[in-house]
């Protein structure tokens, strides 16, 4: 890198320029210096004017550098190596006239116009130095990467380089990974991209990329700062008009794009965001509103995201960038075609196997031809015959024990190392009693008797005792669910209760489920409606235990994918995103941090609603809450989140599951000790808490820097009172005025960027896929509540086939199954957490080693998960046919494995 402290050569030539006949810039061998009056800024569509001294003895006040090899002045022969991936789609599209035009650029040098910016302002003038300019050409290719190169000689005085600007001038986007500088003394400097570039033919403003050195904002180089400036407010745009594919700006809206009322008054949606139903905002894009509702956005067949927010090629290909929309547009026609009653539930449990050991036939029809392109690993068979035969893998945890799902030990072993693990809590008060108004929903006192609770316990515990040892746990679905109940009961095919389910922790450190409640509020007329149900050893009490469990399951998977994962992953994070690019500049160094656990999250939310979470889509046609599943999460956002209690340790403590203990692991000892998802979630969260600490220490090495930091405050003031406006005046939210605070709030981020989405992602398929073991929807009220006559005979009369029809159909089930499948699956291009160092810190030693420390650390921690599965005694992660807990395990190969920690939401 050029040296800052540079001499001043003592002669520099100059060019007199007759006035009127100036260029624009002046070419001299291979480089260009701008020498216009009005100086050229590149990030803005108008000219600068700046004063340009006037020379004694110069009649018109302009010079440039003479850098000829006759000059006396020293210049540093500089060559750039500009890397660009060859993209699969620009292969097949890049057709026809405008091919031909740019293979032309590119024969002629005029591919892309490359300007070097000085990182300092000019010392006598205090203005910005010109820059330096250049053509690249294409040299070579190798794989799929080409490489474009430029020559610039670079007088002395200009200093360090701190910037570079593309302009492309091909006609379709270019992915830039990549630029080196080759020539400098101190060896080459790289700037990393990993970019689309527009064509200029699209959009004028030409590109820039900062070099791979991080600057507080009061920290930046002279020359940078309106470069800095300039680029956030491109990233935030205007607000106004309707984004289009190739834009880079990240604004927020409201979630007023689910329902489509425009096509049916059935599929209108209320607005998430807002004093009624309270959301996390979302990415604005600007679409015409609907006729029918002038509050809602009109749907449209792709979704807007900023344009390095979207899959890269590989995942594109693998994912098939659109593969849930595929599965809902090519797969569930061709099953309702098969299937020809929608509401068809399954004849027999063997009816179910079949969907693993025999599939079953397809129509021949056109969809089906696109199955094995579309879903990584859906299927274990397409057959090439005339039908196609679809054909499920089995998931892990029927592999290991078929009648895994069948037992009560294995419903509580999963709620500490299942999907769902993050949940249940500690009963602290008895009676449990309702938060709800009693006056609309009935007597707040649950139904679990004190009599009955020392019934279930056999004796060996009375219930103080429980209380006080801690013995007594719950899954409480109770308040959430029960203000749905009526409404979600007025929809064909589903019902709801409000549901709490007990638990009592035994001697041996496992679960055993104690009770069952299901409530239904009061509804025309009739009273609140309550009962509880337990393990019996009669014929009648042994089915309605089942039926209840059916139910609490899905409650379970309802309120896993709408709250533990959608709402508190995805949703959450997109105003992270949003508010990381709109105030942070690519060159700070927390977005630096951030950056690698930001990935692909926009793209993946969007995908889900144009075809998960929308109006009739996958969630709401194969989950309870039926068309109330978004509005449910909105109020489980409302009732429940908190910033402050998304940290894994203020979680758990929140829940009951720990207490703070200064002499314990972690700091915490765990209310159960062997609870796989504390246990290894916690080793994460410190592995990923002193890497935090490590960076902002080493960033901010003042603890005044962080409150004079104004992006970083300006982040987190947007983040609160924007992304998350509906909790703005909440007090729970951290302050921002130390590294430690700091360190706080970005350990939480990526943790649930990272950990826990991984911990309740990527183990849908292996428990999920045998959904009697995870049913998304209950079709059947329980037989006891108020039964007609016919319903009260099948109960008695063929209690399997009344469990059957309460179970998903069969069109729900191997649709959710296919979904689950897609939800599960690593993309060979997966950037696990710790895997790979980021260019930007690989040359700094410091963050290099904390860096190597972190990635040290999480293998040791795979050792460490690896032996607590292999232990017996853990009896809640390890046993015969017990699925071992791995979904907090670092790293994993692509596919559908139960493992693996990648560093962002990108599924």
């Amino acid at each position: 890198m050029l040296k800052q402290s540079l001499q001043k050569s003592p002669f520099t030539p100059q060019f007199l320029v007759p006035a009127g006949h100036m260029p624009s810039f002046l070419s001299v061998g291979s480089a260009s210096f701008a020498i216009s009056k009005n100086n050229y800024s590149p990030l803005t569509e108008k000219p600068k004017k700046i004063q340009i001294p006037r020379r004694r003895g110069s009649a018109y006040g302009a010079k440039a550098v003479l850098t000829s090899s006759a000059s006396t002045e020293k210049s540093t022969s500089v060559k750039a190596v500009i890397t660009v991936l060859e993209t699969v789609g620009g292969a097949l599209t890049h057709l026809g006239l405008s091919r031909g035009l740019d293979d032309i650029a590119d024969l002629l040098g005029k591919t892309l116009l490359i300007e070097l910016a000085a990182a300092e302002l000019d010392p006598d003038t205090g203005l910005e130095k010109p820059s330096i300019k250049s053509y690249a050409r294409k040299t070579k290719k190798d794989d799929n990467e080409i490489y474009y190169e430029s020559n610039f000689e670079i007088p002395e005085e200009f200093g360090e380089i701190g910037a570079i600007l593309i302009e492309n001038e091909h006609h379709k986007e270019m992915f830039v990974k990549k630029i080196v500088l080759h020539g400098f003394s101190g060896g080459p400097i790289d700037m990393t991209c990993n970019s689309w570039i527009h064509p200029k033919s699209d959009n004028s403003t030409k590109r820039i990329f900062f070099s791979n050195k991080s600057y507080l904002p009061s920290q930046t180089p002279t020359g940078l700062k309106s470069y800095r400036d300039r680029e956030l407010r491109i990233l935030r745009g205007d607000g106004q008009g309707e984004r289009k594919t190739a834009d880079r700006v990240y604004d927020y809206d409201v979630y007023n794009d689910l329902g489509d009322p425009d096509s049916n008054d059935d599929l209108a949606r209320p607005v998430l965001g807002g004093a009624e139903h309270p959301y996390p905002r979302r990415c604005r894009t600007g679409r015409p509103r609907t006729k029918k509702d002038p509050l809602s956005e009109t749907r449209s067949s792709s979704v807007y995201v900023p344009r390095d927010e979207a899959f890269s090629e590989v995942k594109q290909m693998t994912f098939s960038a659109k593969t849930i929309y595929s599965v809902v547009h090519a797969l569930v026609p061709a099953l309702e075609t098969t299937i020809i009653d929608s509401d068809l539930g399954f004849p027999h449990f063997t009816a179910i196997d079949t969907l693993f050991d025999e599939g079953f036939e397809l129509p021949d029809i056109p969809t089906t031809g696109f199955l094995n392109n579309i879903i990584p690993r859906l299927v274990r068979a397409i057959t090439d015959t005339e039908n196609k035969v679809l054909r499920f893998e089995t998931p892990e945890l029927i592999d290991r024990d078929k009648f895994a799902w069948f037992r009560d030990a294995e419903f509580a072993r999963q709620t500490l190392a299942g999907i769902n693990s993050c949940c249940i809590k500690l009963v602290t008060e008895w009676p449990m009693k309702s938060n709800l108004d009693p006056e609309v929903y009935g007597p707040a006192e649950s139904a679990i008797t004190k009599e009955l609770v020392e019934q279930e316990i056999g004796g060996f515990l009375t219930l103080d005792e429980a209380l006080k040892q801690k013995k007594l746990f719950v899954l409480d679905y109770h308040d959430v669910f029960l203000p749905y109940v009526n409404k979600v009961r007025e929809l064909k095919g589903t019902t709801l209760y409000g549901s709490r389910t007990l638990f009592v922790l035994m001697p041996s450190g496992t679960l055993r489920p104690l009770a069952i409640e299901l409530t239904r509020p009061p509804v025309d007329g009739s009273p609140q409606w309550k009962q509880v149900y337990v393990q019996c050893w009669d014929a009648t009490g042994v089915w309605l235990w089942r039926l209840a469990k059916a139910h609490v399951l899905a409650h379970d998977s309802g309120y896993h994918q709408l709250v533990s994962h959608w709402l508190r992953t995805h949703c959450c994070m997109e105003p992270y995103i949003i508010a990381t690019n709109r105030q942070l500049s690519a060159m700070h160094p927390v977005y630096r941090l951030l950056h690698p656990h930001l990935r692909y999250t926009m793209e993946i939310n969007a995908l889900a609603r144009e075809a998960l979470i929308n109006a009739n889509g996958i969630i709401e046609s194969a989950f309870s809450p039926g068309k109330y599943s978004i509005e449910l999460s909105s109020a489980a956002y409302d009732q429940l989140w908190r910033f402050d209690q998304e940290a894994l340790p203020a979680d758990l403590i929140s829940r009951g599951m720990a207490v703070e203990d200064p002499n314990a692991p972690h700091g915490l000892k765990l209310t159960i000790e062997d609870y796989p998802y504390a246990n290894d979630g916690l080793l994460l969260w410190d592995a990923i808490k002193q890497w935090v600490t490590d960076y902002v220490t080493y960033y901010y090495q003042e603890p005044s820097l962080v409150q004079s930091d104004s992006e970083l405050q300006e982040w987190w003031k947007e983040i609160r009172t924007v992304g998350h406006g509906d909790k703005k005046d909440e007090p729970w939210w951290p302050e921002l005025k130390t590294p430690d605070d700091l360190t706080g709030i970005l350990t939480t981020i990526i943790w649930i960027a990272s950990g826990h989405h991984a911990a309740v992602n990527f183990g849908q398929f292996d428990f999920g896929a045998y959904f009697p073991n995870r049913p998304t929807i209950a079709r059947k009220n329980m037989p006891t509540e108020n039964p007609r006559d016919a319903e009260k005979k099948q109960f008695l009369e063929r209690p399997e086939e009344f469990l059957l029809d309460c179970f998903p159909s069969q069109v729900q089930a191997t649709t959710v199954m296919a979904i689950l499948d897609v939800l599960s699956n690593h993309s060979p291009d997966e950037e696990y957490i710790g895997e790979e160092i980021q260019s930007y810190w690989a040359e700094d030693k410091v963050i290099n080693a904390a860096f190597e420390r972190f990635s040290g650390r999480l293998k040791e921690i795979e050792g460490i998960i690896d032996g607590r599965n292999a232990n017996t005694d853990f009896k809640n992660r390890a046993g015969a046919g017990v699925v071992p807990y791995e979904l907090l395990k670092p790293y994993s190969e692509a596919g559908v494995t139960g493992k693996g920690v990648p560093n962002s939401i990108s599924i």
